[in-house]
């Protein structure tokens, strides 16, 4: 009952922050993780696995209902969800059961292909909201010039305010990002127009610093132009949607690694780190925008949410796939002493990291 209140007393703070728009956000993040969990679900009943719960959040059940043998329910905490399965308790790691629906008699690759499940399906979800994306268009930056810099190979070259670049090396450019990913060190072909009229420039970019999107400066090849702040709208459709979604669910994933490689290293500091506060923060304003926008930051979420559940602790689905692969090639479960607990290290770690971005992301919105 304390954690039912709790829950209702966080929903009136955060619909009276928001608005109205929480609940779209609150609409998201639920398929989220019903998505997760789906694929897990479906995995399990696959291979003869009894399924007892499917949960959409932790703790206290506020609504539940049976279908067939399993507890469909909508707990209090809403940080994730879980399918609990025959022989597996994370919660009670040292929980087993041997009988022939149950998760421990499966061989070692069946269970990992349960465990993979999850997170597959919010790869796959972003791959399909892409397609969706790609379909309605995003906004971009044009490829069009609205300064170029003090010498720089663009003034050079004699390019010009408002010249808009149609092509390098003859690759089309559809976008100002586009730009930067066709530039290097050698002799540049440059397709502009330039008052209706398409002029070919040859240069050679030079090198220059600029910042990445984790704030280090790094030495980069550099035109020397800057965008006019015109903005298009780019549409994906038909084959090129796929490609378009493929790419960009391959981005986004390693963007994730390289994140957390950045952490790690101290590069990012660790006050960077946002939670569960910053994704509904993000997601409700993204929601305020427009539909193009909110698909977007969702279909990031959901690449992060499968990304970071393959991470190798214990209690992620990582971790435990790790300890299969172990008992594939050993032929012998991971010592139950040492799994129990690196089990509750890693829960303990992650509850610990949990509230300290949810700490985080108050303390950074309070300062806005």
């Amino acid at each position: 009952m304390r954690s039912l209140i709790f829950v209702l007393a966080l929903l009136v703070a955060s619909f009276w922050y928001w608005g109205v728009h929480f609940g779209i956000t609150i609409l998201a993040l639920s398929f989220l993780i019903f998505f997760h969990e789906l694929g897990h679900f479906l995995a399990a009943k696959y291979f003869g696995v009894f399924v007892k719960t499917f949960s959409i959040g932790f703790g206290e059940k506020i609504y539940s209902k049976k279908f067939g043998n399993t507890i469909y329910c909508i707990s209090a905490i809403p940080l994730g969800g879980y399918v609990q399965l025959k022989g597996q308790d994370d919660t009670d790691p040292r929980h087993k059961n041997y009988d022939s629906d149950s998760y421990n008699t499966l061989n070692p690759f069946k269970r990992i292909i349960i465990l993979f499940a999850g997170p597959f399906f919010n790869i796959l979800l972003a791959f399909i909201l892409y397609i969706i994306i790609g379909f309605i268009g995003v906004e971009r930056l044009a490829p069009v010039v609205g300064a170029t810099l003090p010498d720089s190979a663009a003034l050079n070259a004699q390019i010009q305010k408002n010249d808009k670049i149609l092509a390098i090396d003859g690759v089309k450019i559809k976008e100002w990002d586009d730009i930067k990913k066709h530039i290097s060190t050698k002799p540049t072909n440059i397709l502009i127009l330039r008052d209706g009229k398409e002029i070919s420039i040859t240069l050679t970019p030079k090198i220059g610093q600029s910042k990445n999107i984790f704030g280090e400066t790094i030495k980069t090849p550099l035109i020397g132009i800057t965008p006019s702040g015109e903005t298009i709208t780019i549409y994906n459709t038909g084959f090129d949607s796929l490609k378009f979604a493929y790419n960009e669910t391959l981005e986004a994933s390693k963007l994730i690694y390289k994140g957390l490689e950045k952490l790690i290293t101290g590069i990012v500091p660790i006050q960077e780190m946002g939670g569960i506060v910053a994704m509904a923060d993000i997601t409700t304003k993204a929601s305020q925008i427009s539909l193009s926008v909110l698909l977007i930051i969702v279909a990031l979420i959901s690449v992060n949410l499968g990304i970071l559940n393959l991470l190798p602790l214990p209690v992620l689905d990582g971790g435990h796939i790790l300890f299969n692969i172990y008992e594939m090639v050993f032929h012998k479960p991971v010592n139950e002493r040492i799994f129990i607990g690196l089990s509750y290290a890693s829960m303990a770690l992650l509850f610990t990291l949990m509230a300290f971005t949810v700490v985080n992301d108050i303390i950074r919105l309070a300062g806005e």
